[in-house]
């Protein structure tokens, strides 16, 4: 474990790591073939974009940056089939997470999530707005992982040193800036992996 304070919190991730997240699911009845889905996420550059939006901007100004009519008018609708795109909790992550708090740690949560969509993420999922001490949403907040801030900003509003948090999420590259920032770490490629790491670190 990092440094040596003991271990206070636990922070998740949640897309992919708490809820399973298939955007694809949002464009497929329109479209009709994953084939066709993949071609629409290539050419509008989907990831790159849910990324910024992730970051703060609205997905009605990012949809009128396309040029084609109709792969604007099928962005644009992204938010209102959301909940389309997270059907499935990851139960196994969800009992890992309140093992956890029987233990006495603190549960927070850092997600790269839009600040439009996160009220429907939430309905579809309710128990993650009960679920976190403290909840750190990129959209809301103008800043996403891998940026250092926002690490920073869990700490600072949850009353906790880097040192005291282990920080477990699906992206390696967020995973690099949590360590490098101070925290303990799990990368997140699934239930073996997250309970690999507990086990090694005594949690499990």
């Amino acid at each position: 474990m990092t440094g040596s304070l003991p271990l206070r919190a636990v922070v998740f991730d949640i897309g992919n790591v708490l809820v399973d997240w298939q955007p694809s699911q949002a464009f497929l009845p329109e479209l009709g073939s994953q084939e066709a889905v993949d071609d629409f996420l290539a050419r509008t550059d989907f990831l790159a974009r849910n990324l910024r939006a992730d970051a703060g901007a609205s997905w009605a100004d990012l949809a009128g940056e396309l040029d084609d009519t109709a792969d604007r008018a099928l962005f644009s609708a992204y938010p209102t089939r959301f909940a389309e795109t997270v059907p499935n909790a990851i139960e196994s992550s969800w009992q890992a997470m309140e093992d956890l708090r029987e233990r006495g740690l603190f549960i927070h949560a850092i997600t790269n999530w839009s600040a439009e969509t996160w009220p429907i993420g939430m309905a579809a999922h309710p128990r993650l707005a009960r679920a976190f001490g403290v909840t750190i949403v990129s959209g809301r907040e103008g800043v996403i992982k891998p940026d250092a801030r926002i690490f920073d900003l869990l700490c600072n509003r949850a009353g906790l040193a880097p040192r005291e948090c282990l920080f477990i999420d699906d992206s390696a590259r967020n995973i690099a800036a949590a360590a490098a920032f101070g925290m303990d770490t799990i990368h997140f490629t699934g239930p073996d992996a997250l309970r690999a790491g507990l086990i090694q670190r005594g949690l499990q």
